[in-house]
C-alpha cells in the first residue's frame, strides 16, 4: 500500500461523519468522496457520474455479469453470455452462475498460443447468435501472463452488444481510457493500484441503469447500497494522484528477470511473451519441476511467488488460462507466476536468479 494513501486513510478514519447524511459532518466526508471521486474519473477516462463505488473487484464483476445480463432481458430474450476463455474466475463465475440458476448460455472465445483472445472467432460467434447475445466480458489484460487484449477491437466487432472488461491488472500500469475504448462497463480495483484492500469500482456509462444485487438505502445509483467507504476511497485516491508505479521502471526488471532465467534454467518457458504484457507479470514454465513444489522451496528462501491467480489459493488445480493457450498439462504444472511492482529492485531479481538453479534441482529431483 502507497505511504501516501495510509496516511490518507489514517487521516479520514479519524473524521466523523456519514457521507449519507445532509448534517455538516455527513456533508464534509460526501465533499471528499466526491473530490476523490472526480480525481479517480481523470486517471480512468471517464465521467464522474460514470464511477460506482464497491467492496472489491470480485464484487464490481458480479454486478457487471448479472446486472447486464437481467437488464438486457427484461423485455427480450437474450440468454447468450460471451467471455474469453481466460477470465479471471471472478467472471467466469457469475456468468456459469448465471448459466444454472438464471437460464443463461455461456460461450468461451477461444485464445491463440500466444495468450490473445481470437478476434476471427468473436466474428463468428457475433454472426450466428446475434441479437441472443445479452453481453460479451474480455479482460483488458491477462492476470497470470500479463498478455494484454484488444479491447477496442472487440468493442467495434460487437456494435451495439454490451461491452465489460475486468481491467483490474492494467489500471495505472498501462494506458487505459473507458471513453476512448468505448466500452459499456469496467471493474477496477484499490489493492492492486497501492490503495487498501476492500475498495473496487465499478464504471458503467451515465445514464445506463441496471438491476442491483445489493439493496437498501439507494447509494451509488441505487446499484450498489451500503455506506459508502470514505476513508477507503479517499486513500484510493491518493495512491493514484502520488503513484511510485514505474512501467518502464517495472517492465525492465521483468527484462532483466527473464534474461536471468534463460542464463540459468536455459529450457525455461516465458509464456506469452511474443505478444503485447503488463510490464510487471512473468510466467515462466520450468520443465520437469512441479510448480507447487517451486513455490514451496522458493518460500523457503523468502521469494513469494505464486501457481496462478492469489483469489485461488489453496486449491491446487491447473489453469485454465495456460490450458486455453494449449500448453500442455505437463507444462501447465510445471508453471510460476512472478510478479514486480513499484517497490521492486534489481537486488530482489538478482537474489530470486541466485536462488533458482539449487531450487530447481531439488524440485527436479522430488519429483
Amino acid at each position: 500500500m502507497n505511504p501516501a494513501a495510509i496516511e490518507a486513510m489514517s487521516s479520514a478514519l479519524a473524521i466523523i461523519g456519514n457521507p449519507s447524511s445532509l448534517h455538516a459532518d455527513g456533508r464534509a466526508v460526501r465533499k471528499y468522496v466526491e473530490d476523490a471521486r472526480d480525481l479517480l474519473a481523470k486517471s480512468i477516462g471517464c465521467a464522474p457520474s460514470e464511477i460506482i463505488f464497491t467492496g472489491s473487484g470480485t464484487e464490481a464483476n458480479n454486478i457487471a455479469i448479472k446486472g447486464i445480463f437481467w437488464k438486457r432481458n427484461l423485455d427480450v430474450k437474450r440468454p447468450i453470455i460471451i467471455t474469453s476463455a481466460i477470465e479471471h474466475q471472478a467472471v467466469l463465475e457469475p456468468a456459469l452462475w448465471l448459466a444454472e440458476h438464471e437460464g443463461a448460455e455461456h460461450i468461451s472465445i477461444p485464445t491463440t498460443e500466444d495468450g490473445v483472445i481470437s478476434l476471427d472467432a468473436l466474428q463468428i460467434l457475433i454472426a450466428e447468435h446475434g441479437d441472443s447475445i445479452a453481453l460479451i466480458s474480455v479482460m483488458h489484460s491477462n492476470n497470470e501472463t500479463g498478455v494484454i487484449q484488444p479491447i477496442a477491437d472487440v468493442v467495434e466487432i460487437a456494435g451495439d452488444i454490451p461491452v465489460h472488461s475486468d481491467a483490474i491488472q492494467s489500471w495505472s500500469k498501462v494506458p487505459f481510457s473507458f471513453k476512448e475504448l468505448g466500452l459499456f462497463a469496467a471493474s477496477l480495483s484499490g489493492h492492486k493500484v497501492g490503495g487498501p484492500i476492500g475498495i473496487g469500482i465499478l464504471v458503467l456509462q451515465r445514464g445506463i441503469d441496471i438491476p442491483a444485487l445489493i439493496h437498501g438505502g439507494g447509494q451509488e445509483r441505487e446499484i450498489r447500497s451500503g455506506t459508502v467507504n470514505a476513508p477507503s476511497i479517499v486513500a484510493l485516491a491518493s495512491a493514484i494522484s502520488k503513484s511510485r508505479y514505474s512501467s518502464h521502471d517495472v517492465a525492465a526488471l521483468r527484462h532483466s528477470f527473464e534474461r536471468g532465467i534463460g542464463q540459468v534454467i536455459p529450457d525455461a518457458v516465458i509464456n506469452g511473451s511474443a505478444g503485447e504484457r503488463l510490464p510487471g507479470i512473468s510466467s515462466v514454465t520450468i520443465p520437469g519441476a512441479l510448480n507447487e513444489t517451486l513455490l514451496l522451496l522458493l518460500d523457503g528462501e523468502q521469494i513469494s511467488c505464486s501457481t496462478g491467480a492469489a483469489c485461488t489459493a489453496g486449491v491446487h488445480r491447473p489453469s485454465h488460462v495456460l490450458e486455453a493457450m494449449g500448453i500442455s498439462d505437463d507444462s501447465v504444472m510445471s508453471t510460476l507466476r512472478f510478479s514486480f511492482g513499484a517497490t521492486s529492485t534489481q537486488s530482489d531479481v538478482d537474489a530470486v536468479i541466485a536462488a533458482l538453479p539449487n531450487v530447481v534441482k531439488r524440485a527436479r529431483s522430488a519429483r
